[in-house]
C-alpha cells in the first residue's frame, strides 16, 4: 500500500482567524439548508458583514439531543472550547468557531470547511502491519469471513489532533470529522462530546498510543498549562464554557500528559474506537 502524501506542519494559525471570527459573530446568517445525516440540528449557513461572506455551519442548541453522561452544559458551548484550546496552543486544528445568537436562538457557528477528496488519512489493509507511511489502529470487520488491519497516516498535523483530542478528552473522533483542506492543512470538526470529567476517550487515531510525544507537542503542553492556570486569559474563557471540575480536568490531563511524556493509550474500561467509526 502506498504511503499516504505527507501533510506539511503549520505551527501557527492562520492570520485570517480574528477576521473569520469577527465574521461569524457579528455577520448576517442566512440559513440554506441543513445536514440531514447529522443527529442534531446541523445547519448550512452564508454569513455576511461589511463585504465579507463565507459558508458556515449553525447548530443551534434548541435542536441538540440530551445526553445522559454530559449533563451540564451544552454540545454548543463545548464546540467552542475545543476552539479556545485549539487556539491557545498555535496549531490551528479546529476551524474558527463562535456562540452567538441566530435564527433559532443561541447556538455554535463555524467556518465551512471543504475536505479535499483526494486526501487519504484512513485506510484498510490485507497486510499484517501497517506499512510505511501508516500506523496501524487495529483489526476490522469487512464481512462475516474477511478482517483488514485499519490504518490512519502518520503525518505531523495527525498526530497534533491525537494530543489534541488527549487534552479535550474527546469522546467521539471518527473518521467523518476529520477534514484535510486544500493546500494541506488538517481540521478536526464535531467536539460536542469533550471535556468529560471521566476518561471518556474514543478516537480512530490510536496508532501513537504509548509512544515517546514529540518534543514539539512537550513544549506545546507546557505553554498551555501556564494559560490554564487560574486567573488566565485562556481558564477564564473556559470557564465562561465549562464547568470549573471540567476546567480543572483538563488542567490534570495536560499535567499528565508531561508527567508520562507519552500519548495515552486506552483505559479498557471504555470503548476505545466510537461507533460507528466513520
Amino acid at each position: 500500500m502506498p504511503a499516504p502524501e505527507r501533510i506539511p506542519p503549520r505551527s501557527m494559525t492562520s492570520p485570517e482567524s480574528a477576521r473569520d471570527t469577527e465574521l461569524l459573530a457579528r455577520g448576517e446568517l442566512t440559513v440554506r439548508g441543513r445536514v440531514r445525516e447529522a443527529s442534531n440540528a446541523v445547519l448550512y449557513c452564508s454569513v455576511a458583514h461589511e463585504g465579507r461572506e463565507a459558508a458556515c455551519v449553525y447548530k443551534p442548541v434548541a435542536g441538540e439531543q440530551p445526553l445522559w453522561d454530559f449533563p451540564d452544559g451544552t454540545l454548543a458551548q463545548r464546540e467552542v472550547a475545543a476552539y479556545e484550546i485549539s487556539e491557545a496552543t498555535g496549531w490551528g486544528l479546529v476551524p474558527p468557531t463562535v456562540l452567538r445568537d441566530g435564527p433559532y436562538g443561541e447556538g455554535m457557528v463555524q467556518l465551512w470547511i471543504e475536505a479535499d477528496p483526494a486526501a487519504r488519512l484512513l485506510a484498510l489493509t490485507e497486510d499484517e502491519e501497517a506499512g510505511e507511511g501508516w500506523k496501524a489502529v487495529g483489526p476490522a470487520q469487512i464481512d462475516e469471513d474477511r478482517t483488514a488491519l485499519l490504518v490512519h497516516a502518520d503525518t505531523p498535523e495527525l498526530r497534533r489532533l491525537a494530543v489534541l483530542d488527549a487534552v479535550i478528552n474527546n469522546g467521539d473522533r471518527k473518521g467523518g470529522h476529520l477534514l484535510p483542506a486544500p493546500g494541506g492543512h488538517l481540521y478536526g470538526i464535531d467536539h460536542g462530546v469533550t471535556f468529560h470529567v471521566d476518561d471518556k476517550l474514543r478516537t480512530l487515531l490510536w496508532g501513537w498510543a504509548g509512544e515517546e510525544l514529540p518534543a514539539e507537542a512537550a513544549a506545546v503542553l507546557t505553554s498551555l498549562g501556564r494559560s490554564l492556570a487560574p486567573g488566565a486569559p485562556l481558564a477564564t474563557r473556559l470557564a465562561e464554557l465549562l464547568t470549573g471540575a471540567e476546567v480543572a480536568a483538563v488542567r490534570a490531563r495536560v499535567e499528565a500528559l508531561l508527567a508520562t511524556g507519552r500519548h495515552p493509550e486506552p483505559s479498557g474500561q471504555w470503548p476505545a474506537i466510537p461507533w460507528p467509526p466513520v
